[in-house]
Formats: structure tokens, C-alpha cells, sequence
């Protein structure tokens, strides 16, 4: 039996809707999927009704944008069989979900005034159903522009480059303002989740795991696209010492996505799943 425990569908930054995605699933030979959206809980009851119809388990969850403001870093926390719509996800993930979108709107415009024939109201048709515009709709917009045949590739990185290692930042880089990762790991411990630190060796995210941990920390992402080996190993070594759930995903974009992967791909077994649902059942008892 395949496992998928990272998963995006196009209520965040997948073309793909929850239909589709557990369709794909289900043709992938997936048993167990974990719908994990950036930000939000929208659609996940739709999810798991949907899934029961199919033949593939439907697990409730979320990647919360988080930060680690000692380090400077981006800090992704995955939740797993969270209770959708719970207040201590939306009072703190919602304000995230505003931010981005406005933050969006600011970079289509500043492309527009660089003279990039692109539009606003596209972007939003091409983000159609989900919670708001993402980079890749705007990459999207682009590629229908004819100014680029990739979502990823030399025009993103010029346009929304961070400005980091003394490099000027693109026209269309707006910073976020992330919550604290910490904060990002309680809010899903109070939705009745478990929380799991994604793909850090993505964000260099080791550092941290001691005090995630001392906030509820329960799991670390080691198999993920964009890990190496060497992050591989040492995710397991941190998971060794603090007792965490070893789990892994293809984080799944599909055509959005910074490489191509199958639903399935980082399959970490059917295993995993029971040790979540333990973790979750001794936190809520």
C-alpha cells in the first residue's frame, strides 16, 4: 500500500482540485492521503467524503507557514488528522491567507507597471476556487503571456528573488510575516493534531527541532523531493534523539510543482499512518 502525507491541491498552490487529486490518487494505487494545504482547512471534510466514495482514506491535514525568527529561516509545519474549520487554526491562519493574497496582488501590480502584459483579474481566474493568488498563478499568467514556457525557472527567480548573499531582490519580492513555528506547532496540537516539521533540510531547519520539540513537536519529514542523503540521514538522527515520528511525502504540486512527482512517490508505508494516529490518540486523551 502506497502512503502520500504531503499533498496540495488548487485551494492553495496545485491546478489540481480535491477531485482530481484523489482520483490521481486512487489511480496511483494510494491508499492513504494526507490533504495538507497551505494555511487552511477549507475542503477537507469534502475530502474525506470523497475519499470514502473512491476507496482512499483521507487524512485531515495542513502545512502552516511558520518562521524561525532566531535564524532567520522559513519553518513549514505539516498537521495530521486535525479537526477542519478549528478556531485556533483559523484565528491565526487566516491573517496568513489575507497577507499572501494581498501580497500577490502588489507583485502583479509592480509587473504590470515593469510592462509585463499580464492582468490582475487573470491571475484571479487562474486561482479560481482556492483561498487566494499564489506565485505560481502569477507564473502562470506569465507563461500564458509568452514570457516564459516553466513556472520554475530563470524569469521566477529574477522577479521574485529574496535579495539574499548581497543580490538585489526582484521587482516582485514582497516578504511575508510569518508566525513562530513554535506558535505553528501549538495551534495544531489545539485542533487535535500531529504536528510534523517539514522538509528541513529544504530550509535548514535542524537547528530548531530541539525547541519544537519543547513545543509539542511530534514528527519530521525525512523522504521529500528536494531532500539529499545527506539530509535523509540527519533526519533520522534528530528523530532518533527526540523520539519523533520518521514520515515523508512528495509534496505534491502537480504541474506547479519545483519537480515533477507521483502521488505515492515518498510513500513512508502504511506504518506511519498508525503511529500518527497513536501520537494523536495519547495527545487528546
Amino acid at each position: 500500500m502506497k502512503v502520500e502525507l504531503h499533498c496540495h491541491t488548487n485551494i492553495s498552490d496545485c491546478p489540481l482540485s480535491i477531485e482530481e487529486v484523489i482520483s490521481l490518487a486512487f489511480a496511483q494505487e494510494v491508499t492513504h492521503l494526507a490533504v495538507t494545504n497551505h494555511d487552511t482547512t477549507k475542503g477537507l471534510k469534502e475530502a474525506i467524503e470523497l475519499g470514502k466514495q473512491i476507496g482512499v482514506e483521507v487524512i485531515p491535514g495542513i502545512e502552516v507557514s511558520g518562521f524561525d525568527f532566531e535564524r532567520n529561516r522559513r519553518v513549514h509545519i505539516l498537521g495530521y488528522f486535525i479537526e477542519p474549520g478549528h478556531q485556533a487554526i483559523e484565528a491565526v491562519c487566516q491573517p496568513l491567507i489575507e497577507q499572501r493574497h494581498q501580497a500577490s496582488k502588489e507583485m502583479a501590480e509592480r509587473l504590470i507597471a515593469a510592462g509585463y502584459q499580464i492582468t490582475w483579474e487573470r491571475c484571479l481566474e487562474i486561482a479560481d476556487g482556492g483561498t487566494g493568488v499564489y506565485k505560481q498563478h502569477i507564473m502562470q499568467a506569465l507563461i500564458e503571456a509568452n514570457y516564459t514556457d516553466s513556472i520554475y525557472g530563470s524569469l521566477y527567480k529574477k522577479i521574485f528573488n529574496r535579495g539574499q548573499n548581497g543580490e538585489q531582490p526582484g521587482i516582485a519580492f514582497i516578504p511575508m510575516k510569518y508566525i513562530d513555528a513554535k506558535l505553528a506547532v501549538k495551534i495544531i496540537l489545539e485542533a487535535g493534531g500531529v504536528p510534523v516539521l517539514a522538509h528541513p533540510g529544504q530550509y535548514g531547519n535542524f537547528e530548531m527541532v530541539p525547541e519544537l520539540v519543547e513545543a509539542g513537536l511530534q514528527g519530521i519529514e525525512v523522504w521529500h523531493p528536494l531532500h539529499n542523503k545527506q539530509n535523509e540521514e540527519q533526519a533520522k538522527r534528530v528523530a532518533n534523539e527526540f523520539n519523533l515520528v520518521i514520515t515523508g511525502g512528495s509534496d505534491f504540486h502537480g504541474a506547479y510543482g519545483e519537480k515533477l512527482v507521483l502521488l505515492g512517490s515518498k510513500s513512508p508505508g502504511v506504518e506511519t499512518v498508525q503511529e500518527l494516529k497513536l501520537r494523536q490518540k495519547s495527545l487528546n486523551r
